[in-house]
């Protein structure tokens, strides 16, 4: 599947301005930039656009490591916030701690323009449909 068919699944992250860079089943990056669209007080941007992008590249990693004939669901996220983003485009990295017949465990980090760890999110998925439960 094509990364603009791989986002177009999921329209929120589309509407959001999220783009997809790359995507395999052991690493996806995505990115989204900066804009006042996206913000809080102080021209911060907003935690819940960093979810959405971590949430976003998170789903296509565990998609892209179910088994043909299955699904998958998020079942829960923690995300730890580092920094804050007032410019620039922040960066984030999926990778599959744990693939399992069942669930799913993906690890996301979000970086700056200046490679600083913005926040780091976990993620487990179950894995549901013919493979699954």
């Amino acid at each position: 599947m094509e990364l603009d068919e791989l986002l177009a699944t999921m329209p929120f992250a589309v509407k959001s301005g999220i783009e997809l860079v790359s995507a395999t089943p052991g690493e996806v990056v995505g990115r989204l930039a900066w804009s006042e669209d996206l913000t809080t007080a102080d021209h911060i941007m907003h935690g819940g656009a960093l979810t959405t992008l971590a949430d976003s590249v998170g789903a296509v990693s565990a998609f892209l490591n179910i088994p043909s004939g299955a699904a998958r669901v998020t079942t829960a996220s923690n995300a730890v916030y580092a920094r804050q983003v007032r410019r620039g485009i922040v960066t984030a990295a999926a990778r599959p701690l744990h693939v399992g017949r069942k669930t799913i465990l993906v690890s996301i980090d979000l970086t700056d323009d200046d490679g600083r760890l913005v926040s780091q999110v976990t993620q487990s998925h179950a894995v549901v449909g013919d493979s699954g439960f």
